[in-house]
């Protein structure tokens, strides 16, 4: 196989009878369901753009020559770097940034790992097994095109006692082997696409302390596997309303599950960790960070982008010229440079990593990781402050075709500079979609916290900054009196 389409895509979801809870019933159909059915055609067009955009977005398979998507490459130059870039900014402008895991996003992760694979191996080669599992079911993912979820954080039950890991019977641990495999109970969270994943992988997030073996897993297994129960929060799309009055909820709403592991047994082929806590601690070593933050960094642009335009658009209807807004707009586009300096600063400056692979600069994406997770919820309210309250007088499709009330709203309702009553609302609606909505408020929690806290990041950052010889080299040239 190669490349999928979007049909394919979908054929593959009614094929896989998933546990999937959203609401009070099961799914049976993700793909006919009222609340998913939008998004799982949104993620159809993700696939299909592949091929509209094969020159950018499709790459061949380094031993079939089959043609497969960028995200899967592992690069070895720096236009590489720059090749996968362009792919990946192609791949957001399906959902203009405002869904965080359409599939690039792990199959840039499992790239990194695949590439990285002595540090799977471990050491002392102890997990070469694993280690070979996981460059097979990267090469599968790859070659069949798999949409693939994941779930690694543990659920908060007792914040006193959750970091300690060992003994906590709620979050995914081992519990018994079998003649094929190894059988896993607990729970994790959050599953973000979980109902249009073919897949679900767990792997190493935050560091675990010694004596946590039970919980030092990783590998990959089917959605439909026995005893795997995906509980979707609320919806936040919106089942029947017309395109042009919810044009963000009708469509792009990825969905997040919590995951319980019911005695899940995983064969032994599929493991790619168990039971080894330091490599499972060594795995954030591997260079996922920086590759993970670069497909995300390229995501967001695309969505500040979107965000600024849209900003601009709306102060331009109501011919808006103060020195306020026109400051705010200001600030959205500074925004958006920022960010794109940093995409190409980290494929210009990307290194050899060893083995002939190059990973993108860890330098101008790690401020990223602190820096959207702030600016996200600021550029909300730049977009509510232009807004104001138009963004509540925005009549719906159905108003507008009226003909009683079309000839009103156009005298009453229409915007400055031409703009008439059909193209007013379609912005504010728009704008209100993306601030105030349901999901609305689920993509600002996300950014928030997708990459962890801002505070946490700025801790790591600082704390991982262990060459600060040039800082305190200008600081030492002032305290003894020489020139730097």
């Amino acid at each position: 196989m190669s490349a999928r389409t979007g049909e394919q895509f979908l054929s593959g979801l009614r094929k896989t009878r998933r546990t999937v809870w959203l609401g009070d019933e099961r799914v049976e159909d993700v793909t006919a369901h009222p609340a998913l059915a939008q998004a799982a055609g949104t993620l159809a067009g993700v696939f299909d753009r592949q091929h509209e955009y094969a020159a950018e977005c499709l790459i061949p398979d380094p031993g079939t020559g089959e043609p497969i998507n960028v995200s899967h490459m592992i690069p070895r130059s720096v236009d590489d770097l720059k090749r996968r870039n362009r792919g990946l900014a192609r791949i957001s402008e399906a959902t203009v940034g405002l869904m965080g895991r359409t599939p690039d996003y792990m199959n840039v992760k499992f790239a990194c790992f695949a590439a990285r694979r002595a540090i799977w191996a471990g050491p002392d080669g102890g997990n070469r097994e694993g280690a070979e599992n996981l460059v097979r079911f990267q090469q599968r993912l790859a070659r069949e095109d798999v949409s693939l979820t994941h779930t690694i954080i543990q659920p908060t039950v007792d914040k006193t006692t959750d970091s300690q890991i060992v003994g906590n019977r709620v979050t995914l641990h081992k519990v018994g082997e079998t003649e094929h495999g190894i059988v896993l109970r607990g729970a994790r969270i959050l599953a973000t696409l979980a109902p249009f994943a073919d897949e679900i992988a767990v792997y190493p997030g935050l560091p675990i302390p010694a004596g946590a073996e039970a919980y030092a897993l990783a590998f990959a297994i089917p959605v439909d596997t026995p005893g795997l129960i995906f509980l979707c929060r609320d919806s936040a799309s919106a089942p029947g309303a017309h395109v042009f009055d919810r044009p963000l909820s009708s469509r792009f709403d990825e969905q997040d599950a919590f995951v319980i592991f019911d005695d899940v047994e995983v064969p032994r082929e599929r493991v790619f960790l168990d039971g080894r806590v330091d490599i499972y601690n060594d795995i954030r070593y591997t260079g996922i960070a920086e590759n993970l933050t670069n497909q995300s960094t390229i995501r967001a642009l695309t969505k500040l982008e979107f965000s600024y335009g849209l900003a601009a658009r709306m102060a331009e209807a109501l011919n808006d010229r103060s020195p306020a807004t026109l400051e705010m707009l200001g600030e959205l586009l500074s925004y958006v440079e920022v960010t794109r300096s940093a995409v190409l600063l980290s494929a210009e400056h990307g290194r050899d990593v060893g083995d002939g692979v190059w990973f993108p600069d860890a330098r101008p994406l790690l401020p990223m990781r602190s820096l959207l997770a702030t600016w996200f919820p600021r550029v909300a309210e730049i977009i509510t402050l232009i807004g104001s309250h138009n963004l509540l007088a925005t009549p719906s499709r159905h108003q507008l075709d009226d003909a009683e009330l079309r000839p009103l709203l156009d005298e009453f309702l229409h915007g400055a500079n031409g703009v008439d009553a059909e193209a007013r609302a379609a912005l504010f609606r728009l704008a209100w979609d993306f601030v105030g909505s349901g999901l609305a408020g689920r993509n600002l929690l996300y950014e928030r916290f997708y990459l962890t806290s801002a505070a946490r990041n700025r801790v790591t950052a600082h704390v991982g900054n262990v060459d600060r010889s040039r800082a305190y080299g200008l600081v030492d040239s002032v305290l003894e009196g020489h020139s730097w």
